[in-house]
């Protein structure tokens, strides 16, 4: 299944399914976020699918989820890391982004240039969580996802290494695109197989694959619980392959008046422009 949330013309927010390219109201109370309708299980996901009604023509995506917490991992490709010349980690580097940082297909990634003027994409895999894992094993964590969808883990690259930790440089407001849709694992398939790419002004700056990553979803998912409670709608965001404007010779960053696209298999693409102005 594909599954999102969007606004119809009247500004109500719905949780809904895609179909032939159509948005179809989940069969669910109104006002029901889809985080709440994925925690059910899918049993109930699936009969709110089934009982969907629409199609809504008029319907624009949004964020799919709103997150409880978003979950990050750095240097998880081998690709990248032999970009950035760093050393491969014993285990995962994990930061977080504060769930403010949110936005949906569509939206203006915003730069605040008395911030930040180093400002980079990063195209990621998200998994969504749809049970609470804790102290869980890899086939354990791996069963607990609801499904998965698109993230830009856009960065200030200048308040990120200037700090020395990471959260601010990657919280900024506008600064976790997600989308177009949560597309489940029966759909997707194998998670280590899929290829990622981002564009800029339609130029292509990464392709690679999830088979470059150095600790699979199962692995950062179980890691993840041994340390704290992952909850239905949190998201984990697993890490980016080369191709990051940070280590380009010369270095590039994001400008007003780009226009940014990352895009995983199976899953689609998430589309924001770049604007100029104080983060919401």
């Amino acid at each position: 299944m594909r599954l999102g949330t969007v606004r119809v013309g009247d500004g109500a927010r719905l949780a809904a399914v895609e179909r032939d390219g159509l948005w179809h109201a989940l069969d669910v109370p109104a006002g029901t976020a889809l985080e709440t309708v994925l925690a059910a299980g899918p049993q109930e996901t699936l009969r709110a699918a089934r009982g969907a009604v629409g199609p809504l023509p008029d319907a624009v995506p949004l964020a799919p989820l709103r997150p409880g917490k978003i979950v990050a991992i750095g240097l998880n490709y081998l690709d990248h890391i032999r970009e950035a010349g760093m050393d491969k980690p014993a285990r995962p580097l994990m930061f977080a982004k504060f769930p403010s940082s949110v936005i949906g297909p569509g939206d203006p990634i915003v730069i605040d240039g008395e911030l930040t003027e180093r400002v980079d994409w990063e195209v990621e895999l998200a998994a969504v969580i749809g049970t609470p894992l804790r102290h869980a094993g890899p086939a354990q964590a791996l069963a607990g996802v609801a499904g998965y969808t698109v993230a830009n883990d856009v960065s200030a690259r200048d308040l990120q290494f200037a700090d020395g930790q990471w959260t601010r440089g990657k919280s900024l407001d506008t600064f976790c695109p997600l989308g177009p849709a949560i597309v489940t694992p029966d759909e997707l398939g194998d998670p280590q197989a899929l290829r990622l790419r981002t564009t800029v002004n339609g130029e292509t700056v990464q392709d690679s694959t999830t088979a470059e990553m150095i600790f699979g979803v199962a692995e950062l998912l179980a890691f993840c619980s041994r340390s704290f409670t992952l909850q239905p709608g949190d998201v984990v965001l697993t890490g980016t392959p080369w191709g990051c404007g940070e280590f380009m010779d010369p270095r590039r960053s994001l400008r007003p008046g780009d226009v940014v696209e990352v895009s995983v298999e199976g899953i689609g693409d998430l589309r924001n422009p770049v604007v100029a102005g104080t983060s919401r």
